[in-house]
Parts: structure tokens; C-alpha cells; sequence
């Protein structure tokens, strides 16, 4: 994109149990889910153009994209059916709500099956927030087509218009004649298979938002109670009929090939099986433990050949030295920044982190006359399937991927490495294989949150009022580079670098790296005008809802009162920011063991607002689940490596937020139920850093450029 002077201009790349032979619920073979629906009806819902458009290429069918699939059976029972993936992130329950507020039923009417390949339409990826904006409204048409449907049908037969009826709790009454027809009844009217048989004809409409009554308000997890029981079946809680363990044979260090490798003793273990096929070597064994052991015997023979690898200690260097342009982003408005009364710059540095999920990756792989399907934890089913199919040569018809409610992603579980893992071993042995990865597996081959260096340059006039601006993010990626503040000559520009490590999607994306150096410079500029934080950054806003998320949290935390008790023990800090469609403000305040290099946060205060809000408790959850991780990444998480290998790849040496620092949250949410409902499980995250940074520079006037942050050394006993 060409900037120009007036407009903030951007230019980013596109990121994008004893063993059982019975069927397990969760895996829904094809018989047995029509034997469960049983007799009645399956609406096929496409989306509306709008719908469709903004799903793009994320929904996987891209011709033909399906946004909901409906079943009213004719014992009563409503299945809604989904390609998108709960990883605790209450997908589950914003989807009941969501068919359950359109065709006017109790949530406990509807049933919700999720991401298995053979069963569901491919809603898309689940990532970027788009649940609620794209497949909340996709599954609405499909469920008010239906009901919409069914209510013509009974006016037919009662001979009225469908304004002298209406629906309570899948009943349609017509209160005038009394009388009444249910789903359940209108499931077994042929004319009705038929009405149904279409498409969401033009002109349905969605329950307007101030007429809400299942969405809006807070509906627990459905399947809450078989986690608390311990029921629920995870990836790795997968048993099939001769099932084995796996393992595979990871490198020495990243970058080294395998030379050579002797097999034979593994292969002289009671009832282990292995196997080689150039790179990849794998064992397998009626237990997990037998397994251990043998990878243990054959890794102890293999002989590898390394490769040179850059240190977490140069890492921000050698991102400068491989980045694309050689690094350099000329400044387009050169001459007005000279004109500036007063001119800054300065570099911020992100480090590579991992998603650090509770549950590592896992899969269960299982061939069948030449088909395969894999239980994996997943928050990209069809991906996976496409993966799968391509690996091994199959349409993907030939592939099932069926994901159980998972523990845990962050952006960290997009890629299918164990599934092909696992099917590759289950390949070789003929017999189900179950992969589970350990945690120095994770911490060390998973994909990473992308380091970055970010460069800012900025101008400001006589009067303190900024004129010019320069953003250049290296590496971390493009998510909310652009400034939401008025500035007469802004641009903002992302340059890829040859990354020594595997990095990809993280809870925000680039969104905290860019919103970090961006709030923390901002500080810094509010400093060199002589001006208070707040109202510098209010002076520059014009955007409404940044500006009310903004007020409101500097409100509810009292700033003008608290920002004078700073001490050189205690700093007070805001920031601001916008992605994903909302928009987010977070204060914070700080205690600070100058002895000991420590930095304590006490007291967090935020706002955000996503639109309407679908469910107040979820959405609360998750404004408090991003605070925490974010309290991570800005204190304490740093992935170290040195010559190809991770150097704290455990729990015991990556240093994760722990009970006894979480801060008092105060989270203030604001309903906009004018706006369309958008996602929250990512944009609360980005503004607890630069916070964390600003009252650190406000207590101490040392100015921390580097996420995680950190203190200067600490001082001599």
C-alpha cells in the first residue's frame, strides 16, 4: 500500500481408557450418528453473501462454504452441527446460544457436535476471533431459516399468517385457535423435509439484539460437568483395539541431520516395533513406558551432524541482519521530521516465547481399508485433513480428523505434525498408534510466538502535538501496526526475516509486539511534550470506542489521583489499543524490588468492548485469561537457546506466572448492543505490557524497551 501523508498507510504481508472396542462418544462414526439423530429432518444452512464474504478463505469449502447444518428430530432433540473447535475459549456455549436464540428454545434443547471432518460443515480455522463475527451469524440464518420454515408450514395448516403465531420453546402456538404443533411433530410432515430442503431463502432475519434472551446472557459451558467429573475424554484419553504408544526420534539440536543409527536395539525389546524411513525414526509399544525406553536405546546410538545456529543472546541482531530490505525501512516523510521541534527514536525487542498449552500435542492414528482417522487436539480440523491427505496420497475423503474438546491453544496447535506422526507409525505397525508429545517436546519443536525489532521514529511540534511517524516492525508480523491516533504523516511498514526458529500463530499475533513498543513510545513522547500520558494519547484520538475503553478504565482506576502517589516502589501505567474489531485499555499498578530486579503487579484495571456482548461471563473469562498470559509474556517468558537447543525447554526453568502473583483484576465490560458482536479471545492481551512498561518508567524513570521486561541488575549485597 502507498502511503500517503494523510492517511496511515500499511504494508503487510497475509499470515495467516482398559482398551474398550465399543464406539466412544466422541467419535461419532457415520452409523451411529444417524442412528442417533434418528427419524427427521437435517436443514442445510448456506451462508448469506456477507456472511460468506468475510469468511473468505478461512471456511475450507470455498465453493460451496456450509455455515450450519440443523437436525430436529422427531423425539424433540435439536443437533447443531460445527467445524469449529472448542479449546476453552466457550465456543461451545456461544453456538448453542446462538441456535438456540433463533429457533426460541431452551439451550438445553440443542446438541452441539464439533470439528470431526465426516460430520460437519468447515466453518474455518479456529483462530483470529472469528467465531462470533463470522460462524455466531452463520449458524443464526441457518437456525431463524428453520424456524422461519416450520412457522409458514403450521400457518398453512392452521389457514393464518405467520404474524398470529408464535414460537415458545419449539412449540409454535396459535394462541387465537389454540393450537399448537411442535418441531418434533413438524419433523414427520413430508412437506416439511421439503421446505427444509433449501437453502436460507432471501429475507430472514436475526432476532434483533435488544430482543435477545438466550444470547446476551450467561450460559455455562455445556460439557462443563464431564470435565469437573474427568469424563471427557482428551486426545491422549483415546484407547482403540491394539492400540500402541509412540515415539519419535527428535534431533540433537535444530538444523542437525541424522548420519546414522542402529535399530537393533530397540528391535531386541520384547513387543517393540520400529521403524526408519530416512529422517524419521519411530518406535512403538503396548505401553507408553516401553516406549520411552526403546527411543532412549536407539537414541543413544545415533551419530548426527550439526549446523551452526544464532544464541537467544543475538537473536535481535541476526533478525536485523536477515530481514527482508537488509532491514532498513527509509522514513517516507524525511523532510517534515526534520522540520520537528522535537524528534525520537527508539528500538523495541520482543522474544520468542511458546504457547506453553496444558495439554501438549497428542493423537490417536487409526488405518482401515485404506482410510484414516485420526483424534487429535486441534484447533484446525480440516486442515489437518488436508495435511493428512497430502502426506499420505489420499483424497480427502479418505481422511476423518475428529477433535475432541482440547486443552488449550493459544494459536499454538495449527499445524499437524503429531497427526502425521501418528499416522505415519500406525502406517508402518498396522495398528492404532497413540502420540503424545512431552513438554520438552513442546517447549521445543513446537512453533514460537515470532521475536521481533520494532523501530519508531516520531515528530513533534512546538506544541507538542505529534507530526510524524515511522513504525517498522521486523519479523514479529503486521497485526495492529497501524496507529490508531491522529497523525498528520504516518507510516507503518512489516519486514519478514529469515527466522532461525519455527514461529507462527500466538493469542494476538503480532498485536502485543506492535501495541508494546507503540504504547511505550508513546509514553516516551508524552514525556518529551511535557504532557500527561492520558490526555496526550486523548489528544491524538479520534476514534469513539478507543477513546470510551480509554476513559472508561482511566475512570474506574482513578488516574488523574493515582498517578501522583508514584514512588521509586511503586508506578502506575496505561495503554490503549485496538484489534480484532475491539478494543481494549488496561492500567495498571506496580510495586518494584529495586534490590532484587523484581517487578510486582498489584492492581490491573481494564476495559474492553467487543460489540454485543454474547455471554458476559465467558467474555469476562477470557478479558481475565489474556490479562494473565499477557502478565507472562511481559515479566517472565523468554524462550533461551545456544548452538540449536533450547536451554530452558521445562517447567521447572521457563518461568510462567505462578497463583501467588496474580494482581487484583478489575474488568469493566462495555455493551455496544448498537454493533455487531465480535471476538475477545485475543485483543484483551495486547495492552498489559505497555501498561506494565509505562508505570515502570514512571516510578523508576528507567525506560524498558524489551519484552520480557526487566529491571537493571540488581544491586550488590
Amino acid at each position: 500500500m502507498k502511503a500517503t501523508e494523510s492517511v496511515t498507510a500499511s504494508e503487510t504481508l497475509e499470515y495467516v481408557e482398559p482398551i474398550e472396542t465399543v464406539a466412544y462418544k466422541f467419535s461419532l462414526p457415520r452409523r451411529r450418528f444417524v442412528q442417533m439423530l434418528g427419524a427427521g429432518i437435517m436443514v442445510a444452512a448456506a451462508p448469506p453473501a456477507a456472511v460468506a464474504q468475510r469468511l473468505g478463505g478461512r471456511g475450507g469449502g470455498r465453493s460451496r462454504p456450509v455455515a450450519a447444518r440443523i437436525h430436529l428430530g422427531k423425539d424433540g432433540t435439536i443437533t447443531v452441527l460445527t467445524g469449529k473447535v472448542e479449546v476453552g475459549q466457550g465456543a461451545r456455549a456461544e453456538i448453542t446460544q446462538a441456535a438456540a436464540e433463533e429457533l426460541r428454545v431452551a439451550p438445553e434443547r440443542i446438541r452441539l457436535v464439533m470439528a470431526d471432518t465426516a460430520l460437519v460443515p468447515d466453518d474455518g480455522i479456529t483462530a483470529g476471533s472469528r467465531t462470533t463475527p463470522a460462524t455466531l451469524p452463520a449458524v443464526r440464518q441457518g437456525a431463524a431459516a428453520a424456524r422461519m420454515l416450520l412457522v409458514q408450514l403450521a400457518c398453512r395448516r392452521w389457514s393464518t399468517a405467520p404474524d398470529a403465531v408464535e414460537v415458545r420453546d419449539g412449540t409454535i402456538v396459535h394462541a387465537g385457535h389454540n393450537e399448537t404443533l411442535t418441531y418434533a411433530a413438524l419433523a414427520e410432515d413430508p412437506e416439511a423435509l421439503q421446505a427444509l430442503a433449501q437453502s436460507v431463502p432471501p429475507g430472514v432475519s436475526l432476532t434483533a439484539t435488544k430482543a435477545w434472551k438466550v444470547m446476551g446472557t450467561s450460559l455455562a459451558r455445556p460439557d462443563a460437568r464431564d470435565l469437573v467429573k474427568g469424563s471427557h475424554l482428551f486426545s491422549s484419553d483415546i484407547r482403540r483395539a491394539r492400540m500402541l504408544y509412540g515415539k519419535v526420534l527428535r534431533p540433537v539440536a535444530y538444523g542437525a541431520r541424522l548420519l546414522s543409527i542402529d535399530l537393533a536395539p530397540a528391535k531386541a525389546m520384547k513387543e517393540v516395533l520400529v521403524v526408519q524411513d530416512g529422517q524419521f525414526v519411530g518406535v512403538a509399544a503396548p505401553t507408553s513406558f516401553q516406549a520411552a525406553e526403546a527411543l532412549r536405546a536407539v537414541a543413544a546410538t545415533a551419530k548426527w551432524e550439526t549446523a551452526p545456529h544464532p544464541s537467544s543472546q543475538e537473536i535481535f541482531t541476526y533478525l536485523k541482519e536477515h530481514a527482508r530490505e537488509g532491514g532498513q525501512a527509509p522514513n517516507p516523510f524525511a523532510d517534515q521530521l526534520a522540520q520537528a521541534a522535537k524528534v525520537l527514536r527508539q528500538t523495541y525487542h520482543v522474544a520468542y516465547i511458546q504457547h506453553c498449552p496444558m495439554e501438549t500435542r497428542a493423537a490417536v492414528a487409526e488405518w482401515q481399508d485404506g482410510k484414516l482417522t485420526v483424534w487429535a487436539g486441534t484447533q484446525n480440523p480440516f486442515g489437518f485433513r488436508g495435511e493428512l491427505a497430502r502426506t499420505f496420497h489420499l483424497q480427502e475423503a479418505q481422511v476423518r480428523v475428529i477433535v475432541p474438546d482440547t486443552g488449550g491453544g493459544f494459536g499454538g496447535k495449527h499445524s499437524g505434525e503429531v497427526a502425521v506422526e501418528a499416522a505415519r507409525l500406525a502406517q508402518a505397525f498396522a495398528r492404532p498408534v497413540s502420540l503424545k508429545w512431552t513438554r520438552e517436546e513442546e517447549f521445543t519443536w513446537a512453533y514460537f510466538r515470532p521475536a521481533g525489532v520494532i523501530e519508531l521514529e516520531a515528530g513533534l511540534d512546538a506544541h507538542g502535538a505529534l507530526q510524524v511517524w515511522h513504525h517498522v516492525n521486523i519479523n514479529s508480523g503486521p497485526s495492529a501496526i497501524e496507529t490508531p491516533y491522529r497523525i498528520p504523516h504516518a507510516r507503518s511498514q512489516f519486514l519478514d526475516a529469515q527466522a532461525p526458529l519455527r514461529q507462527g500463530s500466538y493469542r494476538g499475533l503480532a498485536a502485543t509486539a506492535n501495541t508494546f513498543a507503540r504504547e511505550s513510545f508513546m509514553d516516551e513522547l508524552a514525556a518529551a511534550a511535557g504532557a500527561d500520558p492520558l490526555e496526550f494519547r486523548l489528544a491524538h484520538l479520534e476514534n469513539p470506542r478507543l477513546r470510551a475503553v480509554l476513559e472508561e478504565a482511566a475512570r474506574r482506576f482513578n488516574w488523574p489521583e493515582r498517578k501522583q502517589q508514584h514512588s521509586p516502589e511503586r508506578g502506575f501505567g496505561l495503554a490503549c489499543g485496538t484489534e480484532k474489531g475491539s478494543y481494549v485499555a488496561t492500567c495498571v499498578e506496580i510495586g518494584i524490588d529495586t534490590d532484587r530486579g523484581e517487578v510486582r503487579v498489584h492492581h490491573v484495571c481494564a476495559a474492553f468492548e467487543p460489540g454485543a456482548i454474547v455471554n458476559p461471563d465467558n467474555l469476562r473469562a477470557q478479558v481475565e485469561g489474556c490479562l494473565l498470559m499477557g502478565l507472562g509474556g511481559a515479566l517472565h517468558e523468554q524462550m533461551e537457546f545456544a548452538g540449536g537447543k533450547m536451554l530452558n525447554a521445562t517447567w521447572d526453568k521457563y518461568n510462567l506466572p505462578r497463583f501467588k502473583e496474580v494482581p487484583t483484576m478489575e474488568i469493566h465490560l462495555l455493551d455496544r448492543v448498537d454493533l455487531p458482536s465480535v471476538g475477545a479471545g485475543e485483543t484483551p492481551i495486547i495492552g498489559i505490557a505497555p501498561a506494565i512498561g509505562n508505570a515502570l518508567f514512571q516510578a523508576t524513570g528507567v525506560r524498558v524497551r524489551q519484552m520480557p521486561l526487566r529491571l537493571p541488575a540488581a544491586k550488590p549485597a
